[in-house]
């Protein structure tokens, strides 16, 4: 191609009327939307902002439609998906050290009064199994605080597993009226 053919070619390019470069978009739009869309959510941006990165490319696509040559629209558009989810990634870290500033981090451990809470739940626990004869008490210590099976606390203990079970009822039964007992206790201490 000579200076000249270079020369109406731009020229050419540069007299696009609105109707013919919509038309080119419209057609880019088509041919990449799902490629740009898979490529963003892959570089990481997140599901729920995708559709609007998708959208910002195909924007800044729109606005430089003239700038991409025939033949590299998915070039132009894949340094335009890298961009938008460079500047999204950028953004929301940002968010992130503005929310991570001292003093605004939730600590996961427990409260002091859900510490406390936990102290008197163990404190009542031991309470009742205490005022439990002991093979009943071991009956529900190792049925629902160690979590075995029958068959095991009954190989354990050297018992059959039937009877594991019936001292199980048993220490169930024993332990609710001793749980019942003590707070019907408080709660007649508690009334003024």
């Amino acid at each position: 191609m000579d200076a000249q053919e270079l020369v109406m070619s731009h020229v050419a390019a540069a007299e696009l009327v609105p109707a013919d470069r919509d038309v080119r978009i419209t057609a880019i739009v088509r041919a990449e939307h799902d490629f740009i869309w898979r490529l963003l959510r892959r570089l990481g941006v997140p599901e729920a902002s995708v559709d609007d990165a998708t959208q910002q490319v195909f924007c800044v696509a729109a606005r430089r439609v003239d700038d991409i040559n025939t033949g590299s629209e998915r070039s132009f558009l894949f340094g335009a998906a890298l961009r938008v989810a460079s500047d999204r990634k950028r953004s929301r870290e940002a968010r992130d050290e503005i929310h991570d500033e001292p003093g605004d981090e939730v600590d996961p451990s427990p409260s002091p009064e859900e510490q406390a809470e936990a102290g008197q739940r163990r404190a009542l626990l031991q309470e009742i199994l205490l005022a439990m004869p002991m093979d009943l008490r071991t009956m529900i210590i190792l049925f629902e605080l160690e979590q075995m099976t029958k068959s095991e606390v009954g190989e354990l203990l050297g018992i059959p597993a039937g009877t594991a079970v019936s001292r199980l009822r048993r220490a169930r039964e024993e332990f609710k009226a001793l749980a019942k007992r003590r707070f019907s206790q408080s709660a007649t201490k508690a009334k003024p």
